[in-house]
């Protein structure tokens, strides 16, 4: 109870603070950060501990899904380069500089050491991505971090799970690294072979609660499934989602997408509370242990892991992105300085590296300063990257980018003449009526106030379901219409209501 109790106050803290990180351009998970550790600091706050593997499939199941769901797979191969680079360049370098310190300093086997590295390698991109969009910074920026937020978990949790098996296992990564050579395409294929079986039966419970309550067993169960397998549960779920996500939304209903959205935001924001809850109650526990030297050793090797952690990012995005342009100086898609700079301070630590200690074994070998390290590095990459990004990007002066704004108008340009030809020969009061408005659209979109017009009418709209929202109730009220009436109305206005509101203002924000 005493667990419950602490996740009610950290996600009422969550709910208060996160107005102010869209306030102070934040990332949402660096108030979260502040909040649980004031919830597990607090003395009624209970030790717990929970299952490793119970710990990777809850926390990060939900977030590879949510990340893999949204992958820009023709912005990966447009931008292959900058992803691989970040992803997987730059996380196996913070992964085995990390690993070094923790070898020459603590004496640390190396499997134990890479586990530790692996553990806060990985960046939370998405997290920084969310917010530079409202930043106005160059879009190809924006999508670059986007397309590493998947790649950068998926290489930092394959490197975790090896680590791991190499640290309880005497022969350490000779017998390990067989394992994962078979378990890799076996993940891939597994994970593509259900997603393919997904898409054929999830349609049929389209409409239906069931729909949703199915993707949560299918998510889970990939996970299940493949470690039942042997088989990576990482790449199995990613392989599926990504499948999902380019087969099934041409045969899913708005209605069924809206709520998935809805919904997998919500866990997937969940767990990121529990996550700096559950962490932070460990770090207490652990403090709580260690004491004079032993603790002042601890914290200082903590805080030269995160020193670590920010100067190798910082270092080699820099140096990709120099050796790249005096390499290729007439590359069109060359990043430019501004952009090398911006991007190597997105290196901010999330979810999967407060997942990953989690998942640690409690007898594995320096368990305790490994968990201490990893919500060090968590907490410091938040507050001192994360508090400092948006004034970098303000001092940067990045000029405006219009390539979405102009990609959008050509896109609605296209859809406007494909809604015209489908009236075809009708002539009609209600086909002209038709023809009408999309002849303004296009005159509005040509010249730039089709966002202002489409405001106002969608403003008029609002104001009109409203009044008839106000007359339902007033009816209700008066005991004119039953309940049965008003709940169908009710209903009816709700779906009018979404269709009359703008996409960006439908958009799911962290506060």
């Amino acid at each position: 109870m005493a667990l419950f109790e602490s996740m009610l106050l950290l996600c009422l803290l969550a709910i208060a603070l996160l107005p102010l990180s869209r306030k102070l351009s934040l990332p949402y998970p660096t108030v979260l950060a502040a909040a649980g550790l004031a919830v597990a600091a607090m003395p009624w706050s209970p030790e717990i501990a929970i299952d490793p593997q119970l710990a990777l499939v809850l926390f990060i199941a939900p977030a590879l899904l949510d990340a893999a769901y949204d992958m820009p797979l023709r912005t990966l191969r447009r931008f292959w380069l900058p992803t691989v680079s970040l992803a997987a360049v730059a996380v196996i370098l913070t992964a085995l500089a990390v690993a070094w310190l923790g070898v020459a300093w603590k004496g640390m086997p190396w499997a134990v050491a890479l586990a530790l590295g692996a553990i806060v390698a990985p960046p939370d991109a998405a997290a920084a991505a969310a917010m530079l969009s409202r930043l106005h910074l160059p879009r190809r920026t924006v999508q670059v971090l986007t397309a590493e937020s998947l790649l950068n978990d998926a290489v930092a949790l394959l490197l975790f799970g090896a680590a791991v098996a190499a640290g309880m296992s005497d022969r350490g990564f000779a017998e390990t690294l067989p394992v994962m050579a078979l378990a890799i395409p076996g993940g891939l294929v597994l994970g593509f072979l259900l997603g393919r079986i997904y898409v054929v039966f999830a349609p049929r419970l389209s409409g239906t609660l069931g729909a949703t309550l199915f993707e949560f067993t299918a998510t889970f169960g990939v996970w299940v499934v493949a470690e039942e397998l042997h088989a990576s549960p990482i790449l199995a779920v990613v392989a599926y989602a990504m499948v999902v996500a380019h087969h099934l939304p041409s045969k899913q209903p708005p209605r069924d997408r809206v709520h998935s959205y809805s919904v997998w935001a919500a866990i997937v924001f969940f767990g990121n509370v529990v996550a700096f809850l559950l962490l932070g109650l460990q770090a207490r526990t652990i403090v709580g242990k260690m004491h004079g030297a032993e603790l002042s050793q601890a914290l200082v090797f903590a805080g030269t892991a995160l020193a670590v952690v920010i100067a190798v990012r910082v270092a080699w995005v820099m140096l990709y992105n120099r050796v790249l342009n005096l390499a290729w100086p007439r590359r069109r898609d060359n990043p430019t300085l501004k952009q090398g700079v911006v991007a190597s301070w997105c290196g901010m630590r999330g979810l999967v590296t407060l997942a990953t200690a989690l998942a640690l074994p409690a007898q594995f070998p320096s368990r305790d300063l490994i968990v201490l390290t990893a919500l060090t590095v968590v907490v410091g990459t938040l507050v001192f990257q994360g508090s400092t990004l948006a004034l970098l990007v303000r001092w940067m002066r990045f000029g405006p980018d219009q390539s979405f704004d102009e990609e959008l108008a050509r896109a609605r340009l296209a859809l406007l003449d494909t809604a015209e030809e489908a009236l075809g020969d009708d002539r009609s009061e209600a086909a002209e009526h038709l023809r009408t408005s999309y002849t303004d659209a296009r005159d509005a979109i040509a010249s730039g106030s089709l966002p202002q017009a489409e405001q106002r009418i969608f403003a008029l709209k609002r104001e009109g379901i409203e009044a008839r929202r106000e007359k339902l109730h007033a009816m209700r009220r008066a005991g004119e219409i039953e309940d049965d009436v008003f709940h169908a109305i009710e209903n009816e206005l709700d779906w009018a209501q979404l269709a009359a509101t703008s996409p960006e203002e439908l958009e799911i924000v962290e506060g």
